[in-house]
């Protein structure tokens, strides 16, 4: 009975460490992109433009192929005051990967969203990277915005939680100003999203100032997640988590702006 018991053992340890093997990645890496009523349909169009580009670039797939596994999974998520997955769960691995999640991206999609909340899209992208079924070295939330927090939990207490899970998470502030969002410009959002959003080892802040540059700093971003310490060119305009510095920002600065122009009447 023994040996037939050590032979069932024995035959089922390749097939256990095949399906490890299967779920191992390098990064699981969710990009979660804003979508609130300040960005515009140009600006909207312009973000799914650049990931598109970004997720079919030489340099993007060169990132994946030097890692460990070779392998990354990615998720996509639009979020404003509520998340939508807009392409769920894939492991991308070569060109033809990362061509087929970028083809999902040209799906024309209509977000009806409002508000801006940060903290609940951290919250549900490190839900995303709990309940999926992939073992990654690094996990990491990528997330962009043109405004700071305005609705839900405190961002400041948002970050702390996801940090506590082991989770890194990296920004992509979008210092432009067109639309809607002109009226709730934040000077400094590079440093909120500093102060207040990202957190966890080698975090970091990638501020976009012009739409035209968006494209090249979303490839930029994820080749530096992707690459463990990233590729960093002279002249970057990129911030690292400080850990143990002093806030010098108030992390409710943007539920005091929402406050404050609804006493105006502003919608």
């Amino acid at each position: 009975m023994f040996r037939i018991i050590a032979l069932l053992a024995a035959l089922m340890l390749p097939v256990t460490a095949f399906a490890q093997d299967e779920n191992w990645v390098d990064l699981e890496l969710v990009l979660m992109v804003d979508v609130s009523r300040s960005m515009t349909e140009n600006e909207l169009e312009i973000q799914r433009v650049g990931y598109v580009e970004a997720l079919r670039s030489d340099d993007v797939l060169a990132a994946i192929e030097s890692g460990y596994t070779g392998r990354v999974a990615i998720t996509y998520v639009e979020w404003a005051g509520s998340q939508h997955v807009i392409v769920p769960w894939r492991v991308v691995e070569t060109r033809e990967d990362l061509d087929a999640f970028a083809a999902e991206l040209s799906v024309t999609f209509n977000p009806a969203f409002r508000r801006t909340s940060i903290s609940e899209a951290l919250y549900f992208g490190a839900r995303l990277l709990e309940d999926n079924e992939y073992m990654g070295d690094r996990r990491v939330i990528d997330i962009s915005g043109d405004g700071p927090n305005n609705q839900g939990r405190f961002v400041d207490m948002a970050r702390d939680w996801v940090v506590a899970q082991g989770i890194v998470i990296n920004g992509l502030p979008l210092l432009t100003r067109e639309g809607m969002g002109s009226q709730w410009h934040l000077e400094g959002l590079d440093l909120y999203y500093e102060a207040c959003v990202i957190g966890g080892l080698g975090a970091f802040v990638l501020p976009v100032l012009d739409w035209d540059d968006f494209a090249e700093a979303v490839k930029k971003k994820m080749v530096m997640e992707i690459v463990i310490g990233g590729m960093r060119e002279e002249g970057d305009l990129l911030h690292r988590a400080q850990f143990g510095a002093p806030n010098p920002l108030d992390c409710q600065i943007g539920e005091k702006m929402w406050e404050a122009r609804r006493g105006y009447g502003m919608p």
